[in-house]
């Protein structure tokens, strides 16, 4: 039996890394936020989950300031495990507890790139996952698995375990989404179809936060796969170590939605670190899943009848296998061109032309 626990969505200040030594900083502000929010949390329960957001380690140097590829591999990028997840393992260790955090990693398959990778260190202080993430936005400079599509089914298959691992734990099934993954309703899925009961899903910037995007995807992600869903987002974000001035880039709003889409704690300020709590219940889960005729969603699946919007590919595959993602006018003119694609094929529909000269001119200008 799993008994009930708290968790912790954190949401650290952030400062923006230039050099791989920084890191340390960041990671000693996110260890004092651990100790206050597990001192006042556990009055409650014990704390066995503590999330970190995306971002709070190294900050997102490479895309603000749309650095070169094998600059960021060689200046910034992290080896998991190495000498910050050991950092954050004897946390896990002193406080009894599973953490969860991301950062920009190596991979010693593709020595040359970078990824942008979730991980899970168990109490014990050891790395027990480590998930890639599988889809990016138009700034981000990471390399995901579709870009080296041939070599990883090569390395990994092409089964869920390639692209949704799942760890089972003493207090659940944990997965991984991150921050533009969990505006796809696909990687969530494919999780929970893997086993997943909770999900953490970090993070979301503005305005895309303040406009409700972010609440409805989480709910969302969290209510269709009848999981837990866990969503740290940064507090106030310094782009260097140097910086005077804080931004609120992403304007907080860090909470625990249950597996009925139900918002169980939220952060609603931005601009200071804190964090958002709320008690799991795993056992009440299961019940849930295995007694309801109603939201168990995924007992209802209909698989075939749904193949088929898949079976055209729209986003091409191997981008990164003879060279790397580019910087961001390279991805803007990949997206066109796939824009361009759906077009022909009558997926999407023009609009009138005065609006159509505008978008050519847009392209035009990138």
């Amino acid at each position: 039996m799993i008994e009930q626990y708290m968790a912790l969505a954190l949401q650290p200040t952030m400062r923006g890394c230039r050099k791989r030594s920084e890191v340390a900083v960041n990671i000693g502000h996110i260890s004092e936020l651990i100790d206050a929010a597990v001192w006042l949390s556990a009055i409650d329960l014990p704390v066995r989950l503590i999330c970190v957001p995306e971002g709070c380690l190294q900050g997102f140097t490479d895309e603000v300031f749309d650095w070169d590829h094998e600059k960021y591999v060689a200046e910034m990028a992290l080896d998991i495990p190495g000498e910050e997840t050991e950092a954050l393992g004897r946390k896990a260790k002193q406080r009894n507890a599973y953490i969860i955090a991301q950062a920009k990693i190596k991979h010693p398959e593709f020595p040359k790139k970078f990824f942008n990778g979730a991980f899970i260190i168990a109490p014990s202080g050891e790395v027990i996952l480590k998930h890639y993430k599988l889809q990016v936005f138009a700034r981000e400079h990471s390399t995901v698995p579709h870009d080296v599509w041939d070599k990883w089914v090569e390395l990994y298959g092409d089964g869920l375990d390639a692209f949704f691992p799942v760890a089972d734990t003493e207090i659940g099934r944990l997965g991984c989404v991150i921050c533009m993954e969990g505006s796809f309703p696909e990687t969530a899925r494919g999780l929970a179809m893997n086993g997943a009961e909770v999900l953490y899903r970090p993070a979301y910037p503005e305005p895309y936060v303040a406009n409700g995007l972010w609440e409805i995807q989480n709910r969302a992600r969290a209510l269709d796969n009848t999981c837990y869903l866990v969503a740290p987002n940064p507090a106030n974000y310094f782009l260097t170590q140097e910086s005077g001035d804080a931004l609120d880039t992403f304007g907080g709003k860090s909470m625990i939605v249950d597996y009925q889409g139900r918002i169980l704690s939220e952060h609603g300020y931005g601009a200071g670190p804190s964090y958002a709590g709320a008690i799991l219940d795993i056992e009440a889960l299961r019940q849930y899943r295995t007694r309801s005729l109603w939201g168990n969603w995924l007992r209802d699946l209909r698989t075939e009848q749904f193949r088929c919007i898949y079976e055209q590919a729209l986003y091409p595959k191997n981008l990164g296998l003879e060279k790397h993602p580019g910087r961001h006018a390279d991805h803007d003119k990949i997206r066109h061109q796939v824009v361009e694609m759906m077009l022909a094929k009558g997926i999407y529909r023009r609009p009138s032309e005065t609006r159509a000269q505008n978008a050519r001119r847009e392209v035009a200008a990138d």
